[in-house]
């Protein structure tokens, strides 16, 4: 049923990709890990990255997450990655209202080579998983979680964690910035 590859995870360097994508005017472009990639001309040694995978253009649960994302833009580089090609991601920010106006990349992971990769493919659908992946400057995988095809995610959860990874200190249950670190 699902990838019969090793999930990457916690540790782990992301793989280094190019993709086809949309960027928040909904025009082509290429798509990279930013601060990552050595073509990326003002490499920027804090930048993180929250690389979040889900299954299908023109569904229901995925523009619900995809809008929702938008919140991680002050925080990290944000991209959101499918199996559709770029032209249908194109299409579908024009005519759906949830994501018409997104303020992060969608990237095209057309054959589902990167997914693939990462370990995060659902065979058996031709999808990959709604998998979030935060990586660090450095390009090392922080945080991973994976959900079914039919469950969406918190993304305030998602910028709570991505805060903690980056406050750099022992963060308890629940932590939130200004909290105190845990002694």
């Amino acid at each position: 049923m699902f990838s019969e590859g090793q999930q990457l995870t916690v540790g782990d360097l992301f793989p280094t990709f190019t993709l086809q994508g949309v960027n928040p005017a909904n025009e082509l472009t290429e798509v990279f890990l930013t601060g990552l990639d050595p073509n990326f001309p003002d490499k920027d040694p804090d930048i993180w990255n929250v690389i979040y995978f889900y299954p299908k253009d023109f569904t229901f649960i995925c523009p619900t997450e995809i809008a929702a994302m938008d919140i991680l833009i002050n925080d990290a580089n944000v991209i959101g990655i499918s199996g559709d090609n770029e032209f249908c991601k194109q299409a579908w920010r024009n005519v759906n209202g949830m994501i018409r106006e997104i303020n992060h990349t969608l990237a095209a992971d057309t054959g589902l080579y990167l997914s693939n990769e990462l370990g995060i493919v659902d065979h058996d659908n031709g999808v990959c998983l709604r998998a979030t992946f935060i990586v660090d400057p450095d390009g090392t995988i922080q945080h991973v979680s994976v959900n079914a095809l039919d469950t969406g995610r918190n993304a305030q959860e998602i910028l709570r964690t991505l805060q903690a990874l980056k406050a750099g200190g022992l963060t308890g249950c629940e932590w939130n910035p200004g909290d105190e670190f845990v002694a």
